[in-house]
């Protein structure tokens, strides 16, 4: 173990930092794995969202004038002011009197923390059951927060109100989420009051939903519209927070055609070693065979935690250092029924592991695995539990902000594609069902820099047929995903409510790739992909411009 690092006016500002996330919303008590009250929200009313502006202006005029004395220090200081000021931005732009969308708004987060709430005690329980009580009050503020949108002429698209009327009201149903919770899901042996309990307030949860779908329904989409599409200048504040780096967007519009013509050229020459066809050839040759099939949600478990537990022993001293505490990976199926796939990192003590889980949809009991097994690296190990646990791992060295809450998507997912990459690199993709997986993977995240940034700057088409739209990037993700109706149109769905997320996968690969090749250059023979993995692991979740600056020195 590294000696403690002694902690700097930096540390202490960004551990206040986190300190006072906790006050404003429990929620991060539960995603930290923190004792404290997280029977509450946080308030997304208009004051409560004013509340968090003050802290951060606070918190951003401290780290300025603060004094780095580090390394460690510089990082801490310019990826925290770097979030705070991009933050303070997307307020001014009004985006969180709109923040609606079908997969990663308000609407969802109320929900989806009940996933990570303890579940052991009876204490456990209370506190679900007290938290669904206070539901109703969350969705209110909420709700005071999209009105005063209105007021503004701030708010979402028809679109993504469409789809979170129909979340809400499957919520609020009597087979809906919160109905198991308190039914099938809970212990038989909790006491009979706090049964009642749980069910009473469970209800109140489920009829809060469903007056915040009539809310919708009523209120939301008669002043909504239809432009999809939300410009260059919301964009490029997006793709500046899901990257953590700005990026010039015409320049990577045009490389992620490329991209996706590399991609595609490489999956029909597999296609045609396959099976001697197409690429839709091939997932049907592949469809039909019996080796690759997995039956049932339990087989389906046992075969992730198989080949999660496979890798970390396979790369564990050969291109990665992992600790005894990092070995332990969960592979889970989800209580919901979405259809993600998705991490969850270990607590700060490690009492809680890092999960991968899948969230099978209903009615859905066979999985392949030639699309799945680089699904297990890329949320697994190297993947994402790597690149977490690392950085939690890092105590001694890293404040709990460093640890637990910072980075950015471009960061996580660029690192989980690029340890996809790594993984067949090193040859455990070198099957060419499992590699067609991969490319399809990566095809699909190819598409989406081209769709994503084609319509919210309303680009010109690539058939030179007229501007980027909704109809057309259906068109263009059925042309290059070779998925079902629903599962297109629900991501669609999401590149247009969730603007620059999707292609920040794709663009943060990128650049991981370009800054290992370049350490490669600056290193020559001396340059050693284990210590190099160990080297950018150890900063932590960062956004990519700090990355970059901290691995070559260029501050």
């Amino acid at each position: 173990m590294t000696e403690p690092r002694q902690p700097t006016e930096l540390d202490r500002i960004a551990e206040e930092w986190v300190d006072t996330l906790c006050e404003l919303d429990p929620d991060y008590r539960v995603w930290l794995g923190r004792e404290g009250d997280v029977t509450g929200y946080g308030d997304l009313s208009p004051d409560g969202h004013a509340a968090w502006i003050a802290a951060a202006q606070l918190t951003l005029s401290r780290l300025e004038s603060a004094t780095a004395l580090d390394d460690v220090d510089r990082v801490t200081q310019a990826d925290l002011s770097a979030e705070l000021r991009l933050a303070l931005e997307t307020s001014a732009a009004g985006w969180h009197l709109r923040d609606l969308n079908n997969i990663a708004s308000p609407a969802q987060a109320l929900r989806d923390v009940y996933d990570l709430m303890p579940s052991e005690s009876e204490s456990d329980w209370d506190a679900i059951a007290t938290k669904l009580g206070n539901l109703d009050d969350a969705l209110q503020g909420y709700r005071e927060t999209l009105r005063q949108g209105i007021r503004e002429g701030h708010v979402p698209a028809r679109r993504q109100i469409d789809e979170v009327i129909a979340q809400a009201e499957r919520h609020a149903s009597d087979t809906g989420f919160f109905v198991t919770l308190a039914g099938d899901t809970a212990p038989e042996n909790l006491p009979v009051s706090l049964r009642t309990k749980l069910r009473t307030n469970a209800d109140e949860a489920r009829v809060a939903y469903s007056d915040f779908a009539a809310f919708l329904r009523d209120e939301l989409a008669p002043a909504s519209h239809d432009r999809d599409g939300v410009g260059r200048d919301l964009y490029q504040l997006h793709s500046r927070r899901f990257l953590g780096a700005t990026v010039d967007l015409d320049e990577t519009y045009e490389w992620g055609l490329d991209e996706l013509a590399r991609m595609t050229d490489e999956q029909e020459r597999i296609a045609a070693r396959l099976c001697g066809g197409s690429v839709a050839d091939a997932v049907a040759f592949l469809a039909t065979d019996s080796s690759r099939k997995i039956h049932g949600t339990d087989a389906l478990q046992a075969w992730m935690q198989d080949l999660s537990d496979t890798a970390i022993r396979d790369l564990d001293g050969t291109h990665f250092d992992i600790p005894v505490e990092m070995r332990k990976l969960e592979c889970r199926i989800a209580p919901t029924k979405d259809g993600g796939i998705y991490y969850t990192g270990p607590s700060d003590d490690f009492a809680r592991a890092g999960r991968m889980w899948w969230s099978v949809p209903e009615g859905v009991t066979e999985f392949d695995t030639w699309r799945e097994t680089t699904t297990v690296y890329h949320e697994g190990v190297p993947g994402h539990h790597l690149q977490i646990s690392q950085a939690v791992y890092n105590a001694s060295q890293l404040n709990t902000w460093r640890r637990q809450l910072a980075g950015s998507s471009g960061h996580a997912e660029g690192w989980a594609l690029y340890a996809e990459r790594l993984m067949a690199e090193l040859g455990y993709l070198d099957d060419d069902g499992d590699r067609f997986g991969m490319l399809d993977g990566q095809r699909m995240r190819a598409a989406r820099v081209v769709l994503d940034i084609g319509v919210h700057l309303g680009k010109q088409r690539p058939d030179g047929r007229g501007v980027w739209d909704a109809d057309y990037a259906l068109e263009f993700m059925r042309s290059n995903v070779l998925l079902d109706e629903e599962f297109i149109r629900f991501e669609v769905t999401r590149y247009l409510g969730w603007p620059g997320q999707a292609p920040s996968y794709k663009i943060g690969q990128r650049i991981w790739e370009e800054l290992r090749r370049e350490c490669e250059r600056r290193e020559g023979e001396s340059f050693e992909l284990k210590k190099w993995h160990k080297r950018v692991l150890d900063i932590g979740g960062t956004g990519l411009d700090t990355l970059r600056k901290a691995i070559l020195g260029e501050w």
